[in-house]
């Protein structure tokens, strides 16, 4: 038996369909999302905490879901919305149907809705407030509700999503036949503290293939806790919101940046490290969301296609003399990474780790690592 569903844009659009997870409303940021797979991942991907994810691609649900494809320990998303959910989940490693998963997680989504009108009603206006009520339907609530949220500007989310305590990570990426892998020690010759902004557990998975053990603190950590750990680098994780806020973590990544320890930043902590540098930050109109985004790298003039999550962006126009542009987006000009020329310091837009999406700027954590042998070599 289907329940009934609506979502409600605060330009007083509404979306009539059926109910996929669980019931009740939710409230947040729409935006969407141009990926075919990695549903789950963007589900338990803290960088979409108050966030509505629209999927533009026609049949989400295919393969189920696994505890092993979780990118955090939670699911943070606000609520899903897709055009259709596959009768049949068909896949060996599944442990859940995806309505299974959204009513364990208790997240409300809508499907059998028109999701190329929404997409191009958020391309054309930008990223909207809206409401999904699935259940007992209120309309003029649902619109209430939509106009009601305040929006993600000036909301700092990174110590939202955190951890509260440091805990240490030894675990590889997922391998067919032997999964993950916890290294010891002995195999990781590089100690790195990792900014937990709202990180994705994939890109702490690839930096321990690259010799990494990996100390994760919490968001709020200032730099003399960093640095009384003896790190051979200093990693700036992904996360949700808009960085300005985030005074702790641009303090802290100021302090850091006086040592010559190696710093690399993803996402939040590529804007995270603008800022602390002396550049500035803007709220794109509807942000990157999607697994094929070309970006160039502007000294080898390659281009490489890449997964992106971010609705700031860091304005090149700001940028100090001391911070250079290395990348640049293909679809609309901005900037897509960034370092400094008087530190080993440099940041990426996009996600690297890929989960889900394309590996082509994985390379990026292996300049990380050169960074930190050079140190060690000095």
């Amino acid at each position: 038996m289907t329940r009934p569903a609506i979502l409600a844009l605060e330009d007083g659009s509404i979306f009539r369909g059926v109910a996929i997870g669980a019931e009740g409303q939710s409230s947040g940021e729409v935006v969407f999302n141009t990926s075919m797979t990695g549903y789950q991942e963007i589900l338990t991907d803290p960088s979409y905490c108050r966030q509505i994810v629209t999927l533009t691609y026609p049949h989400i649900g295919n393969v189920g879901t696994n505890a092993e494809d979780e990118e955090s320990a939670k699911t943070w998303v606000s609520g899903l919305v897709i055009r259709d959910l596959p009768l049949l989940a068909s896949n060996f490693r599944s442990e859940q149907s995806l309505e299974e998963y959204l009513k364990a997680n208790n997240i409300v989504g809508i499907a059998d809705i028109d999701t190329r009108r929404l997409t191009r009603i958020l391309r054309e206006k930008g990223a909207q407030n809206g409401c999904i009520m699935a259940g007992e339907i209120d309309e003029e609530k649902a619109l209430a509700e939509a106009r009601a949220f305040p929006g993600l500007k000036g909301m700092d989310l990174a110590k939202v999503v955190s951890v509260e305590q440091a805990y240490e990570w030894r675990s590889t990426t997922w391998e067919l036949g032997v999964g993950h892998v916890e290294r010891s020690d002995d195999e990781l010759p590089f100690h790195v503290v990792a900014f937990d902004f709202g990180v994705k557990r994939n890109i702490l998975r690839m930096l321990v293939e690259r010799g990494c053990r990996l100390t994760v603190v919490p968001a709020q950590t200032p730099a003399s806790e960093v640095l009384a750990l003896n790190p051979d680098g200093v990693f700036l994780s992904n996360g949700p919101g808009d960085p300005e806020p985030c005074d702790y973590a641009i303090e802290a990544i100021q302090d850091i940046c006086k040592t010559d320890l190696p710093v690399f930043g993803i996402c939040l902590g590529h804007q995270l490290l603008a800022l602390a540098s002396g550049a500035k930050t803007v709220k794109m109109k509807f942000g990157h969301h999607g697994a094929n985004h070309p970006v160039q790298d502007l000294d080898t003039k390659h281009v490489m296609i890449t997964s992106q999550n971010h609705g700031f962006a860091v304005d090149e126009d700001s940028l100090p003399e001391t911070v250079r542009a290395i990348h640049k987006s293909l679809f609309d000009g901005s900037l897509q990474g960034i370092e400094r020329t008087d530190r080993p310091a440099f940041s990426f837009q996009g996600h690297p780790e890929a989960s889900p999406g394309p590996h082509d700027v994985a390379p990026l954590f292996d300049r990380f690592i050169e960074q930190m042998k050079a140190r060690q070599g000095a």
